[in-house]
């Protein structure tokens, strides 16, 4: 059952707002809550879909690994990062290294500190404990969508039902699907005999897409990428995350300099 505090910030959240008894109600056009839900829910369903065989993997190679369904519902429901989850997996030992397991959690997930600060601009509106609750249900597919959706705003504030809609979408069909990955077990082929670990970079492709600005804003993504491919051959474990990520906001932050901006 979820948190007392979390029902109620989901109820104010998704509560229509206060308006005077004599003014125009809204227009549908406006974006009623359930408008709002519902846009950021279908935002989200092709990558629902498309990231699901992926999930069913997770779950079946979680229950090779002798992990039971509550344990898998726990490792995707609490940790909910796709990438971090299947390198738990690779290092999964019996009893675990809980140790080595939370330290690759963490540096592999250490990008989402990164994702955060480019989202907390547009969370002032809001408490720190709803803000706090939305980012915990934040992936990179979510941000993506997030970022894009109110970066085209007249005010850059985030719709906070349209986050949960999409948000919500990805991590309980994320969560599901593994669990029944979990069940079926064996029955499950491996992805890379049919190019499905592919998933995640095509998605985040297809989603980068939507967000582009021109060349000279796509500099630092370059940097990212180069610096990555450099560090994942030359640095062992996750350690070319960072090396990417540092050296494409590092490039942002001289070339904003140079430019002026």
């Amino acid at each position: 059952m979820a948190p007392q505090w979390a029902a109620e910030e989901f109820a104010e959240m998704t509560a229509p707002p206060d308006r005077d008894p004599g003014s125009t109600p809204p227009s549908p056009a406006a974006g009623t809550p359930a408008r709002e839900i519902l846009r950021g829910l279908l935002a989200s369903l092709p990558l629902q879909l498309s990231l699901a065989p992926l999930a069913l993997v997770l779950g079946a190679r979680a229950a090779e690994r002798g992990l039971g369904f509550a344990t898998v519902a726990l490792l995707c429901g609490l940790n909910f990062a796709g990438g971090s989850e299947f390198a738990a997996l690779r290092v999964w030992t019996h009893p675990p290294d809980l140790l080595l397991i939370a330290g690759m959690t963490f540096l592999i997930n250490s990008r989402h500190i990164l994702l955060g600060a480019a989202l907390a601009p547009f969370m002032r509106h809001l408490s720190r404990r709803r803000a706090l609750g939305l980012l915990f249900l934040m992936s990179d597919e979510t941000w993506v969508l997030a970022y894009a959706d109110t970066r085209s705003r007249e005010q850059p504030r985030i719709s906070t039902r349209y986050y949960l809609g999409a948000a919500g979408g990805l991590y309980l069909s994320w969560v599901a699907c593994a669990c029944v990955g979990a069940l079926l077990g064996p029955l499950v082929p491996d992805p890379r005999r049919y190019g499905l670990d592919m998933a995640f970079v095509g998605v985040f492709l297809v989603l980068l897409r939507g967000m582009w600005l021109g060349r000279r804003t796509a500099r630092p993504w370059l940097v990212s990428l180069v610096a990555a491919a450099f560090a994942s051959r030359l640095l062992p474990g996750a350690w070319y995350i960072i090396a990417g990520s540092g050296a494409g906001v590092l490039s942002a932050l001289w070339w904003s300099w140079r430019d002026g901006v």
